[in-house]
């Protein structure tokens, strides 16, 4: 994954293709007696980093988009206080413009502003209102009018609170499901690319401003409504200390969130495209009355090569309706087979990322001969050879799991009924029976190496379905594995895969803990939201139990009138705390973790454990590898002790 720096400057990037999106007809527009309606007052007070454009501004990119991000704080404002996106006319736009070169003049800031003006925003126009923008809208009462009740109310309810950075994800899925229905709206034509592509920016330029101006509580001039909704890089104050939450929230949130647009963005464009190719390739299959299928089984195995005219056919195009998620390694769309079948068609974001495409299908004949009731199926795959547009594609097809990923039942935001004491039991033994398999119902045995909640899936009946095998990987008859690439998600790694890539079937023990407690809990794995800083479900776990305080670990929707006899629950609480500990021979097996949840083994009591792991670990991204400094505090381990 890029750096912090490059992720910015991507951010930026795209804010600055915003602003050409905006730009009518070039020239100066004439300020004439015209008076800014904008109050940018706030320019030279706001903490943003006024150094991007200090010092000759080398980088005038990165400097224009910031200014463009600064002045959008003026247009949030303006729909805020009257409802009406942009300026109204070019003049007043020029006046606007020429307000905010003397506000970045003055002090404190003391930047060249009228240059800096003349130079990121030549053309008055570009921030005037205009109906062709997108969809006819101008206003916010028109805005709710095209996107509708129910989006807007996600919208506002998703981007209320943006103090930290799960609050800002949730903000930006929202936006992009309102901006779809302004798309919709604008009738963005498949053939006209370009036309398009600039729409969908402009559509989600005024979601943007609508979410930051009218949706959060706080306002455009919050900087954490700022940093996420419009990626404003902000200053670091002098006088914060060094463990800062909010600083750490601006600096995840910002870089995390643009990431997410940027490929957003790219996606449409992709689509766009996609589809208009991929119909007229259908076509001319269809034309072919007597062309024989191309999908087809691979010899000797228990996997199906698909061909990608199929496969198109199945999702209408890879079709945004039939989009059901979006992660790290992929987009996954629902799709319904010539037979009728019902699958999940995974297109890999990084095709490359595990080699080629001998080791690609080779991976898929293992994964699709495994059989088990708690693993999504895996169908087969799918290889398009390099084009000139998109390069080599790769896709996978499993069965469709209707209920979607557990995640969302955990942590419903009030869209989904609470799970009963009796689900999550089910779910949690499920997920631990699945592993079972892969660890001890195989051989070699398989490592998931991602076990977390986006990748247990919920069939029809609510049973638990473990999915996402793309980072499975097989042991060396039974020894661990050392790995310099280390993949999986932040919180449910273990310390020593994490630290050493040090991989053995207790590394998916520790993250089956950390999910047992999620489901028990209702909490996320690692809580940015905590006054002290990042805390681990873990740490705050076991301090609990070990006061005395098990029950307090539970999820408040869980009664008592759930509460079975012999405390089975803090039995499950119990299990999860000792498979997530951070000595892997303190852990059990996922067999022995099976007889303790089902009550057929003693819990030995919880040993105790070093200083907090979520206190001091400090995890850096590259790729989708993850590392994390040994830098555990204190003279309570050995970090070699974890290894054993």
């Amino acid at each position: 994954m890029p750096s912090l720096a490059l992720l910015r400057a991507v951010a930026m990037a795209l804010l600055l293709l915003l602003a050409r999106s905006m730009e009518g007809v070039d020239g100066a527009g004439g300020g004439g007696n015209a008076t800014c309606p904008l109050d940018l007052s706030y320019v030279t007070t706001f903490p943003w980093d006024a150094d991007l454009c200090a010092g000759g501004a080398g980088n005038m990119t990165r400097c224009c988009n910031t200014l463009l991000s600064v002045l959008a704080i003026g247009l949030a404002e303006q729909v805020r206080a009257t409802g009406h996106f942009r300026i109204p006319s070019v003049g007043e736009s020029a006046a606007c413009l020429k307000d905010y070169g003397a506000k970045l003049s003055a002090a404190p800031l003391s930047l060249p502003g009228a240059s800096l003006v003349q130079t990121c925003f030549p053309s008055p126009e570009q921030f005037v209102s205009s109906p062709s923008f997108c969809a006819g809208v101008t206003t916010a009462a028109e805005y709710r009018a095209v996107v509708g009740n129910d989006s807007v109310a996600a919208l506002d309810s998703a981007c209320g609170d943006l103090s930290s950075t799960p609050h800002c994800l949730r903000c930006l899925d929202a936006g992009i499901a309102a901006t779809s229905r302004l798309k919709a709206a604008a009738n963005i034509s498949a053939n006209a690319t370009t036309d398009g592509a600039a729409t969908t920016r402009n559509c989600f330029y005024l979601t943007v401003t609508y979410a930051a101006g009218i949706s959060n509580v706080a306002g455009p001039t919050n900087p954490p409504t700022a940093a996420c909704t419009l990626g404003l890089a902000l200053s670091t104050p002098p006088a914060a200390p060094p463990k800062s939450h909010d600083t750490v929230i601006y600096a995840t949130a910002i870089p995390v969130a643009f990431l997410l647009l940027a490929s957003l963005l790219a996606f449409l464009v992709w689509r766009r495209h996609d589809k208009k190719k991929k119909k007229k390739k259908i076509h001319e299959i269809s034309k072919e009355g007597s062309a024989e299928r191309r999908s087809h089984p691979r010899p000797n195995t228990g996997s199906i090569l698909y061909d990608i005219a199929e496969l198109s056919k199945a999702t209408d195009a890879f079709a945004d309706r039939n989009l059901v998620g979006r992660g790290g390694f992929g987009a996954v769309y629902r799709g319904v087979l010539a037979d009728g079948s019902v699958v999940a068609v995974k297109k890999m974001l990084d095709p490359d990322v595990e080699g080629g495409d001998e080791e690609f299908t080779n991976e898929v004949e293992i994964i699709s001969h495994l059989r088990h009731r708690n693993l999504v199926p895996l169908r087969g795959c799918c290889i398009v050879d390099d084009d000139a547009e998109e390069g080599k594609q790769k896709f996978l097809v499993y069965d469709f799991m209707p209920n979607g990923a557990l995640e969302d039942f955990i942590f419903r935001d009030g869209k989904r009924p609470a799970l009963t004491w009796a689900q999550r039991r089910s779910i949690i033994m499920d997920v631990a029976k699945g592993l079972e398999y892969l660890h001890y119902g195989v051989k070699p045995a398989i490592y998931h190496r991602d076990i977390k909640a986006t990748n247990i899936l919920l069939d029809g009946d609510m049973r638990a379905r473990v999915a996402d095998f793309g980072l499975a990987r097989r042991s060396r008859e039974g020894q661990s594995h050392l790995t310099t690439r280390v993949a999986g998600t932040h919180g449910y790694l273990s310390p020593e895969y994490a630290l050493y890539g040090q991989l053995t079937e207790k590394s998916d023990v520790y993250s089956f803990g950390v999910l047992v407690l999620e489901v028990m809990s209702g909490r996320r794995a690692l809580d940015l939201s905590d006054p002290s800083g990042v805390v681990l479900i873990t740490d705050w776990a076991w301090a609990l139990v070990k006061a005395g305080q098990a029950r307090e670990v539970l999820d408040g929707a869980l009664s008592t009138a759930d509460s079975p006899r012999g405390g089975a629950m803090e039995r499950f609480v119990l299990v999860g705390i000792l498979c997530a500990h951070v000595m892997v021979a303190l852990r059990p097996t996922i067999t022995e973790a099976v007889k303790m949840l089902e009550g057929d083994m003693d819990i030995p009591e919880l040993p105790d454990r070093p200083l907090p792991y979520g206190h001091s670990a400090m995890f850096s991204e590259a790729g989708s590898n993850f590392s994390a400094s040994p830098a555990f505090s204190g003279p309570f381990i050995d970090n070699g002790d974890m290894l054993r």
